[in-house]
């Protein structure tokens, strides 16, 4: 029988609700910010906001990207990019929410929100998670114009 022994570095956290319908709400994210105030062996957070573009493509303005994911597959590889990056960082907390979707232009579409004792080891876990999931998800937008046609987004690496 094989050992299945997990250790304190090693440790597995449970998969996590990734997926919101809609823009992330200010609110939600106040409220996920003020639920960590009471965790005093944290010395710093690193939050990154996903905001919907205006963008002009062409002579129309982006209204809105339409999230779509292959959920199964998505939930994974958000469930594996926790883990890694859990294994990788002594982080206190990891918190990450991508929308499904329609977004507005000025919608928050994705955020990631890491804790530490050090700003270090938080600021280079989240940048990470944003890159990865960038790189790695199964998530697609599709860029709503104002006339209601659209254009499927092209991820850029490193922007």
């Amino acid at each position: 029988m094989e050992n299945t022994t997990i250790t304190a570095t090693e440790k597995a956290h449970k998969p996590k609700k990734v997926f919101v319908e809609g823009a992330i709400s200010p609110a939600f994210i106040a409220d996920s910010i003020a639920k960590h105030s009471s965790k005093t062996g944290i010395g710093g957070h690193s939050i990154f906001l996903g905001q919907v573009r205006k963008d002009v493509i062409g002579d129309q303005t982006v209204a809105a990207i339409e999230y779509t994911a292959y959920m199964e597959m998505a939930e994974e590889k958000f469930h594996e990019i926790r883990e890694d990056i859990f294994a990788k960082y002594p982080l206190t907390c990891m918190h990450i929410y991508h929308s499904l979707g329609l977004v507005p232009a000025g919608g928050i579409c994705l955020f990631v929100f890491t804790s530490a004792a050090h700003r270090k080891e938080a600021i280079d876990a989240c940048t990470e998670i944003v890159e990865r999931i960038k790189k790695e998800a199964p998530v697609w937008g599709k860029e709503v114009l104002e006339d209601e046609t659209y254009v499927w987004k092209k991820s850029v690496e490193g922007v």
